[in-house]
């Protein structure tokens, strides 16, 4: 570990390897600092992709990547009512774990140096800007300086926050996750399930990813402020003994995913930040995988030019969040307003919706179709999900 680099990244996930990787892909030196001991390790996500969205910012997909593809979806009402949904795209179960191995791995081949069991600990702040970090790296704190740090250490973020940068998440934009991957299923394995019911999963929804080999990913999502004295284990404890009893439960996972709009600051001066740690999930599906990547890329590519022009002040590290919000940025509040809407209805209301669409020819019934049903009496809301879903 060198005294100081041009760039520090913050996390090891993939909006970070991304960053990493186009900071040192255009010539800067760059350092990657992972807390934990592997990167990729926990995997602390559902894993699902759309192949339109990985191959945005991945040119070759290795089939090692993939642990099972998926062709179709079915949505489940609170009543059991359930709608196959009609679409041409293929999507992804990852293999989150060789994914993430995988991006770093092609950061390391750009130049990266990247170090785990580094928990950076602090920043370096010279005159209001940050210079740097406090890293704890195998048993030693070292002070490591950077013209330029990139903050995508997660939903659990610090960085941004010692940067002066507002970062707190309203406990109504907070989703409590639990997952657990089974053995023994027996679905379909290309056919995603959603099931919607404020009784099961309130302010969200429960998904079963299927991984191919007989395992699926389990899980649920529901807001941090609609849960109630449950938390997100018990309401899932409850879907596994309902529709998968005695199932053999190969690992469980938790966590949260701020559902929101990006923030408001995504750059300090001497910093950025990306990935969960900017609210760059989807607010919608909490998907953060393909949008995390192209903000790292953004930020990477902007780190790169900042260090060659020896600027690295808030005003120049502003192209990255104005070619976010030009991009994929763009979208987040017209998911957010959609997910207050969507999350807001009782189970009366989705039982009534499923009715309605399974009138709809199955060749005809897509997200667009189903958002007009749901929508019918919003029309600004309907405007924003005909500029997404076509």
């Amino acid at each position: 570990m060198k005294p100081a680099y041009d760039v520090i990244v913050i996390g090891g996930g993939p909006a970070g390897s991304m960053a990493a990787r186009y900071a040192a892909g255009r010539g800067a030196s760059v350092a990657l600092f992972e807390k934990d001991r592997e990167v990729g390790v926990p995997v602390r996500c559902a894993e699902g992709v759309s192949h339109a969205g990985l191959a945005a910012v991945v040119e070759n997909i290795p089939s090692r990547w993939i642990a099972q593809k998926i062709t179709g979806a079915v949505l489940h009402a609170p009543s059991g009512a359930e709608v196959p949904l009609h679409t041409d795209q293929i999507g992804y179960i990852l293999h989150r774990k060789i994914f993430d191995y995988d991006l770093a791995q092609m950061a390391a081949a750009a130049g990266v140096a990247i170090f785990t069991r580094a928990h950076v600990t602090g920043l370096i702040m010279e005159q209001g800007r940050t210079a740097g970090v406090v890293v704890d790296h195998l048993g030693e704190r070292r002070r490591i300086e950077a013209r330029l740090v990139i903050a995508a250490d997660g939903v659990e973020s610090r960085a941004a926050r010692w940067a002066g940068l507002a970062t707190r998440t309203a406990l109504a934009d907070m989703e409590s996750c639990a997952q657990a991957t089974i053995g023994g299923y027996q679905g379909d394995p290309e056919m995603l399930h959603f099931f919607f019911s404020r009784s099961m999963a309130p302010g969200g929804y429960l998904w079963i990813f299927p991984k191919g080999n007989g395992m699926a990913n389990v899980g649920l999502g529901i807001s941090a402020s609609a849960g109630g004295e449950r938390s997100p284990h018990d309401y899932l404890e409850a879907f596994l003994a309902r529709f998968f009893p005695g199932a053999s439960i190969l690992g469980r996972v938790c966590g949260g995913v701020p559902c929101s709009n990006t923030l408001k600051e995504l750059a300090a001066d001497g910093l950025m930040v990306v990935g969960d740690a900017a609210h760059q999930a989807n607010p919608l599906t909490g998907g953060g995988i393909v949008t995390g990547m192209i903000a790292g890329r953004i930020a990477g590519e902007t780190a790169a030019e900042a260090v060659a022009t020896g600027r690295c002040d808030r005003e120049t590290l502003r192209r990255y969040p104005k070619a976010w919000l030009a991009g994929e940025g763009g979208k987040q509040a017209q998911f957010y307003r959609l997910r207050k809407f969507v999350f807001s209805l009782g189970d009366e209301y989705y039982d009534a919706l499923a009715r309605s669409v399974l009138r709809i020819p199955v060749e005809k019934r897509t997200i667009l179709s189903i958002m007009k049903s749901a929508l019918l009496h919003k029309p600004s809301l309907l405007l924003d999900a005909v500029k997404l879903f076509t």
